[in-house]
């Protein structure tokens, strides 16, 4: 029953898990570095009529660009090279070389190159997701039978019927496990941009608290940063359980055994 709870209320039980542990080293450092976990949720909800929804707006829109257009291309792309040997051959030494360079290196290029507003911010986010995804669908593509494109290819079916119903619906589920791994990384770093050249944005938020030795704000700063990951977290479980249903009914099999 206990494990039942807790898997109907895990995100509940999480938020209760934290805020203990934050209150209990409140009261051990008794120091205003480590607020008052409730004093701090009353301020976050009263920034939030405030200006901290427009920071929140601001930092939402920047990750969900991204995150478009890096599905898009990284997507399309992997799912081409990972249909076509021979163009994989020529790229992927070059993807190789490049996946494993700290993106977070070119902020400096890109603020040069496109200025200092959001599309420097939005180019920097989409570059980190769009190799993850990038590998991700062209690596689950590549790992496909040969055996299942000859039995669908002997049904009669066309290039873009072996896409839509062998190697989409075989990549989506990787696709998604590899977009939960680059949105934490890409929160972080966008974090460290909204530092730069900008008033809004969550980041610029937290940093400027902590420059006016406000840690109670700040504080309310991490705990909507948190609020925001967490928030992306739960569109992209929705989606793959609307586009990845066979995979999850496949996860909840092999948990029976």
């Amino acid at each position: 029953m206990i494990i039942r709870y807790l898997k109907q209320f895990k995100t509940i039980y999480a938020s209760l898990f934290v805020l203990i542990i934050w209150y209990i080293l409140h009261l051990i450092i008794k120091s205003n570095i480590i607020p008052n976990p409730f004093q701090t949720i009353l301020v976050f909800i009263q920034l939030l009529q405030d200006d901290l929804l427009i920071h929140l707006a601001v930092s939402l829109t920047r990750i969900v660009f991204s995150i478009i257009i890096a599905v898009f291309c990284g997507g399309t792309i992997g799912l081409y090279l990972g249909m076509h040997e021979k163009y994989d051959l020529f790229f992927g030494p070059v993807i190789y070389l490049l996946f494993p360079l700290p993106k977070i290196a070119f902020l400096p290029v890109f603020m040069i190159l496109f200025g200092l507003g959001n599309t420097s911010k939005i180019v920097l986010i989409t570059t980190i997701i769009f190799f993850q995804i990038l590998v991700t669908t062209r690596d689950s593509t590549k790992g496909l039978s040969r055996e299942i494109f000859y039995s669908i290819s002997s049904l009669g079916a066309n290039k873009w019927q072996i896409y839509k119903h062998v190697v989409i619906p075989a990549a989506l589920p990787k696709l998604f496990t590899a977009l939960r791994i680059s949105i934490g990384t890409s929160i972080s770093v966008l974090f460290f941009a909204e530092n730069y050249a900008t008033t809004y944005g969550i980041g610029y938020f937290i940093m400027d608290s902590w420059t006016r030795v406000d840690y109670v704000e700040m504080f309310a700063g991490i705990i909507a940063i948190s609020l925001l990951g967490l928030f992306i977290f739960k569109i992209i479980d929705y989606a793959e359980r609307y586009f990845c249903k066979w995979a999850l009914l496949e996860k909840k099999d092999s948990a029976l055994f």
